[in-house]
């Protein structure tokens, strides 16, 4: 019985074989442009290898894959910071801020547009007025119209003035409102926790928008101490307005903030030790990102950095109102509307002037 022939792989493999034993050394070839052989560990050819269609590049590495799985990973320090926004969210960032601008002063880029074409339209107009104006007063004959040509020019330089008055100033308008609304952005992102304890987590400040009216007190310990005190009288009435205090250390002594009557009114429900805990819970965290915003604020408004100020910002997360000194709490109480009761939804809106 005939063996059936061997397949093309065979083949093929056999003839391999033969061409590496019977290989000739490199030194005898006449060239030596060609290969040298294969030593006798590896004189099976190896796998075809294809190139990547992908067009990757990958960093070449000396070590070994067992090496590199061995390889413990280096612990990496504690951040004491959040990390730094990637250009593509800081982009949105400033997108989100120009939006905004939009949605706040919808017919802005409207009023701009007549302002550029007026301006054109003027400019276009004294134009013609000059190429009339020059042959006139080149040409006595023609030196009868060259006063009515004049006031036509005249009126034409005066309104390309006036337009481009209006634009630069519609234009300034509108880099101090993006540029404020970004900073609003920024604080939106800073974070805050619940307690002065590490076990809560951290959040961002822009996710109290609609729930709660903040208070930022920033300044030395006793300041914030004494911006406290001020607030016992009316915590009960600031808790109805949804009000809450975030204090800023910026000495590093953080005083303790609790009520002289904890113990009394502490297993009431309704009482002033509940309400200070709830008015006074929050905790600022990456104290660096806070301390570089209040910087930038204070720059804006022309205080000195030493100064303790005090920020208050509406439901919707905007700054309402801000200065140096003691938080006007009676102020707050006299001008919020409560967030219960039958004026709930109808003085939602009613925060304030944003500053």
């Amino acid at each position: 019985m005939n063996s059936c022939p061997p397949s093309i792989s065979e083949t093929r493999w056999s003839a391999l074989r033969r061409q590496a034993s019977t290989a000739v050394p490199r030194w005898r070839r006449p060239s030596g442009l060609l290969p040298p052989p294969p030593s006798p560990s590896h004189a099976l050819p190896s796998a075809p290898r294809y190139p990547c269609r992908c067009r990757c590049q990958f960093p070449a590495s000396n070590r070994s894959p067992a090496a590199e799985h061995a390889a413990p990973a280096s612990a990496a320090p504690p951040r004491t910071s959040p990390p730094r926004l990637p250009l593509p969210l800081r982009t949105a960032a400033s997108s989100m801020a120009r939006i905004r601008s939009e949605v706040l002063s919808p017919y802005r880029s409207v009023r701009m547009f007549f302002y550029l074409a007026f301006m054109a339209s003027g400019a276009l107009g004294g134009l013609i007025a000059l190429t009339r104006l020059l042959p006139a007063l080149s040409d006595p004959a023609r030196s009868a119209g060259a006063g009515e040509t004049l006031r036509g020019l005249g009126i034409d330089a005066a309104a390309v003035a006036l337009f481009a008055f209006l634009y630069a100033r519609e234009s300034k308008a509108k880099d101090a409102q993006v540029a404020r609304l970004a900073r609003e952005e920024r604080l939106s992102r800073l974070k805050l926790r619940v307690g002065s304890g590490d076990g809560g987590r951290p959040f961002a400040l822009g996710e109290l928008r609609g729930t709660a009216r903040l208070v930022i007190v920033a300044g030395p310990g006793d300041f914030v101490a004494e911006s406290f005190r001020r607030s016992q009288p009316l915590l009960r009435e600031l808790a109805e307005r949804a009000v809450l205090a975030v204090p800023f250390v910026t000495d590093g002594n953080a005083p303790e903030l609790r009520l002289d009557g904890d113990e009394e009114d502490g297993a009431d429900d309704d009482g002033l030790a509940r309400r200070s805990k709830r008015l006074w819970q929050l905790t600022p965290v990456y104290t660096t990102e806070w301390a570089q915003w209040l910087d930038d604020q204070k720059k804006l408004a022309g205080v000195p950095p030493d100064s303790p100020v005090y920020l208050s910002l509406r439901m919707d997360g905007r700054v309402r109102g801000s200065g140096v000194g003691y938080p006007p709490w009676q102020a707050f109480v006299a001008q919020l509307p409560p967030v219960k009761g039958m004026w709930s939804g109808l003085l939602d809106g009613m925060d304030g002037r944003v500053l």
